[in-house]
C-alpha cells in the first residue's frame, strides 16, 4: 500500500497545483478586465491581441472571458487580414472552433472569407497543422487522420462550390491538401507498417504457440482410447477453450495486421479504415495473449499444482505480468486510435 501512495500521490499533488496555477491566471485576468472596463479605456484595441492569441492557442476559457466583456473583439483580425474563425482553423483550435460554430450568428459570411492569396476556408484546412499542435498526437497516421478530420468538417461547413474553387495558385483545396501533407502520408504509411510488422510477429509467436500446446494436451493421453487423461478436470477444460480462444484470436489478429501490411495506404484510408483495424488488431491480439496465459496457468496447474496446492498463487501471479506489461505499455496507444477514431471532437 505504501508503494502504491508513493507513486499516486505525486501526480495527484501535481495536478493539483496546475488547477492552483490555473485558477489563479484566469482570476488575474478577471481583474485585468475589470481594471479595464473601471478606466474606461480602448476595449476594443486593448483586447485585439488576448483574443487573437487565444484563438492560436485553443484558450476556451481566455477566449469566453474577453467576448463577455465585448462582443466586438470577435471582429478583430491580424496585419495579415487573418480573422478569429480563420486563426482557429490554421491553428486546428477545436474548442474556439466549436465555440464561434454556436455563437456566430452569420455563418454565411465565414463560408466566403478568403486571404490575399484567394484561400478560402477550406484551403486554410488543407493546410498542414503547426508542428505544436501535431506532437499533440500518437504516431503519424494519427496526425494525419486528425488533419481529414478537420478538412471534412470545413468540407461539410462550406458551400460546395468552394470544394472545387482555385486559388490564385491554381489549386483546388484538395489539391493543396495532398501536396502540403505528402510528406505526413508517407511517414503514416511507415508508422502503420512498423507497428503491424511488429505485432504480426507476436501474433504468428502465439499462433505456433497454442496450436501446438492443443496437440500435445497436458498429461497426454490415453494410448488405448486416445482420450485426454485430464479431460474430466475442470482445470483440463479451462485449458481447451482458453487454448481455443487464444488460438482463434492470434490468427485473427495476424490476419488484420497483414491486411494492414498489404493496404493501399491512401490519404481517405486513415480517416477510419486503417486505425479500426489496428484497434481490432491489437485487441485480439491482448485477448490471445490474456487466453494463451490462462491456458498456460491450467497446465502448470495440472501437472505440478494439483498436490502443491500453494503453487497456484505464483503461477496466477507470474502468468498476470505479461498481460499487465502489455497493457501498460499498448493500452495508451488503444485508448488514442479509439478516441481519435470513434470520439468526434466538433460538437455540432
Amino acid at each position: 500500500m505504501t508503494d502504491l501512495l508513493y507513486f499516486v500521490v505525486p501526480p495527484i499533488k501535481h495536478i493539483e497545483k496546475k488547477k492552483k496555477v490555473f485558477k489563479e491566471a484566469y482570476r488575474l485576468l478577471d481583474l485585468v478586465c475589470d481594471q479595464i472596463q473601471r478606466e474606461n479605456l480602448d476595449i476594443k484595441s486593448l483586447y485585439k491581441e488576448p483574443i487573437l492569441e487565444a484563438a492560436i492557442q485553443d484558450a476556451e476559457e481566455v477566449f469566453l472571458t474577453i467576448y463577455s466583456r465585448s462582443r466586438e473583439t470577435i471582429e478583430s483580425k491580424q496585419e495579415n487580414g487573418y480573422g478569429i474563425f480563420q486563426l482557429a482553423v490554421i491553428n486546428r483550435s477545436v474548442s474556439i472552433y466549436n465555440l464561434l460554430y454556436i455563437i456566430s450568428e452569420d455563418k454565411n459570411r465565414y463560408r466566403t472569407l478568403e486571404d490575399s492569396s484567394g484561400n478560402n476556408m477550406l484551403h486554410l484546412a488543407g493546410r498542414l497543422a503547426p508542428s505544436h499542435v501535431l506532437k499533440h498526437r500518437t504516431g503519424a497516421a494519427l496526425q494525419l487522420q486528425w488533419e481529414l478530420q478537420w478538412f471534412k468538417e470545413l468540407q461539410r461547413f462550406m458551400h460546395p462550390s468552394a470544394i472545387t474553387k482555385q486559388n490564385i495558385f491554381g489549386e483546388t483545396p484538395h489539391q493543396l491538401f495532398t501536396r502540403e501533407h505528402e510528406n505526413l502520408v508517407k511517414e503514416g504509411e511507415k508508422w502503420m507498417k512498423t507497428t503491424a510488422e511488429s505485432c504480426s510477429i507476436s501474433a504468428a509467436l502465439i499462433t505456433t504457440i497454442v496450436f501446438a500446446a492443443a496437440i500435445t494436451v497436458p498429461g497426454g493421453s490415453n494410448p488405448e482410447t486416445g482420450m485426454p487423461m485430464f479431460r474430466k478436470d475442470i482445470a483440463f477444460t479451462i485449458f481447451a477453450i482458453s487454448d481455443a480462444i487464444s488460438l482463434f484470436t492470434s490468427s485473427s489478429s495476424l490476419m488484420v495486421f497483414l491486411s494492414i501490411l498489404t493496404a493501399r495506404f491512401a490519404e481517405q484510408d486513415f480517416l477510419f479504415s486503417l486505425p479500426k483495424r489496428l484497434i481490432i488488431g491489437l485487441c485480439t491480439l491482448l485477448l490471445s495473449i490474456t487466453t494463451m496465459m490462462v491456458a498456460f496457468g491450467a497446465t502448470l496447474y495440472l501437472l505440478f499444482s494439483r498436490e502443491n496446492p500453494w503453487m497456484l498463487g505464483p503461477i496466477c501471479g507470474f502468468a498476470f505480468l505479461p498481460i499487465l506489461f502489455f497493457v501498460t505499455l499498448q493500452f495508451p496507444l488503444i485508448a488514442d486510435l479509439y478516441r481519435s477514431t470513434y470520439v468526434p471532437i466538433f460538437n455540432h
